[in-house]
C-alpha cells in the first residue's frame, strides 16, 4: 500500500501527517518518545497505522523546543522533562483534533504513545471526551499513579524487563485500576523484553524478541480495531 506522507503546519505546531489511499474516517494520533517526533521508530508506527486504514499524525508536541538526544548528560534530564509535562498538552491536542476532523474527514479517533507520550495517552485517557480509545505503551507510571478513573478502553503495554517502569509499578496500576476504572482497559506484560521494544525498527530486532514484537504491534493494532 502507498503510503503518503507530508509535514504540515497546524496553527502553532507542526505534524507528519500519513493517509491511507482511501479515507475510512478513522485516525490515531501517535505520540512521540523523549526523543522526537522526527524519530523513524515513530515514522514507522505511524505507516504500519496508516498500511491498516488509519490516518495517523505525529504532532511535534515539544513545540518546537529541543528533543533529547541520547548524547545528553542524564544527570540533567529531571530539569529538561520539566519544561515538557505529559500532562499539558491539552492546546495542542485541541488542534489536531480539529484539524483531523475538519481537513482529513476524521470521525473516530485514538490515540497511542511511547513511553513520554504513554504517559501523555493515560493523562488524554482520564480527561479528554473526543478521543475514542488509546494505548499506552510504556508509558512512565510515576507522571500519573494517583489518577485511574479512565474515560475510554485504554490497552496498557510493559515489558518485563524494563529498567525504567519496576514491575511493582506495573502491579499497582492494575490494582488501582481494578478498584477505579469503569470502562474496559487491559495492562499486558511482554516476557523478557526492555524499555522501547514495540516500536524498535525491523533492523533492531534480535531473534528472541522478534515474537514479542510483533504481538506487541499486532496487539495495539486489534485495540484500536475494536474501539474504532
Amino acid at each position: 500500500m502507498r503510503v503518503v506522507r507530508q509535514e504540515v503546519q497546524v496553527e502553532h505546531i507542526k505534524v507528519c501527517i500519513c493517509k491511507p489511499p482511501a479515507s475510512t474516517g478513522k485516525s490515531v494520533i501517535v505520540i512521540r518518545d523523549i526523543f522526537g517526533w522526527h524519530l523513524p521508530n515513530i515514522r514507522y508506527m505511524a505507516d504500519m497505522l496508516t498500511t491498516n486504514g488509519y490516518i495517523a499524525i505525529c504532532p511535534d508536541f515539544f513545540v518546537g523546543q529541543e528533543a533529547w538526544k541520547p548524547s545528553n548528560d542524564w544527570a540533567s534530564f529531571d530539569d529538561w522533562v520539566k519544561t515538557r509535562d505529559a500532562g499539558k498538552i491539552d492546546k495542542e491536542i485541541d488542534v489536531v483534533l480539529k484539524y483531523l476532523k475538519d481537513q482529513c474527514g476524521a470521525k473516530k479517533i485514538g490515540v497511542i504513545g511511547f513511553c513520554w507520550g504513554g504517559a501523555a495517552v493515560q493523562h488524554l485517557m482520564l480527561k479528554n471526551p473526543h478521543l475514542k480509545t488509546g494505548v499506552s505503551l510504556y508509558g512512565v507510571i510515576r507522571r500519573f499513579e494517583d489518577k485511574h478513573s479512565l474515560l475510554h478502553p485504554t490497552f496498557f503495554i510493559f515489558g518485563e524487563k524494563d529498567d525504567i517502569i519496576p514491575l511493582e509499578q506495573v502491579t499497582l496500576l492494575e490494582q488501582k485500576l481494578k478498584q477505579n476504572c469503569k470502562t474496559d482497559y487491559e495492562v499486558k506484560i511482554y516476557p523478557g523484553q526492555t524499555h522501547g521494544f514495540v516500536h524498535r525498527k525491523r533492523e533492531d530486532i534480535n531473534p528472541q524478541d522478534k515474537p514479542y514484537i510483533e504481538e506487541g504491534r499486532m496487539d495495539m493494532i486489534n485495540w484500536l480495531n475494536k474501539y474504532l
